[in-house]
């Protein structure tokens, strides 16, 4: 029989949260691509001359974009050490 007692544990959470949040970009990446391929196919064959699909593209882009950058850019502002250190700092300000 497995040993499944490291599935409680800490660093097993942290590591499959982590999997699943990259798991769910690639998602939104897959999706977002064959959205738009859909959408340029339409947009060729029923309104050429005028490219409204590069809309879409571009502003679910932006959003593909802050969603990347929030998975893979964890250390950046506002991230969980920032949220870290900020709870010790305020819990040391406390102490004095």
């Amino acid at each position: 029989m497995v040993d499944e007692s490291y599935k409680k544990d800490e660093s097993y959470i942290r590591a499959k949260r982590r999997v699943e949040e990259v798991r769910g970009f690639y998602s939104h990446l897959i999706t977002y691509i064959v959205v738009n391929v859909f959408l340029a196919i339409i947009n060729f064959f029923t309104t050429p001359g005028f490219w409204w699909f590069l809309f879409v593209t571009f502003f679910w882009g932006i959003g593909l974009v802050a969603h990347g950058s929030s998975v893979f850019l964890k250390r950046g502002f506002f991230s969980k050490e920032w949220e870290e250190r900020k709870i010790k700092e305020y819990m040391e300000k406390e102490k004095e």
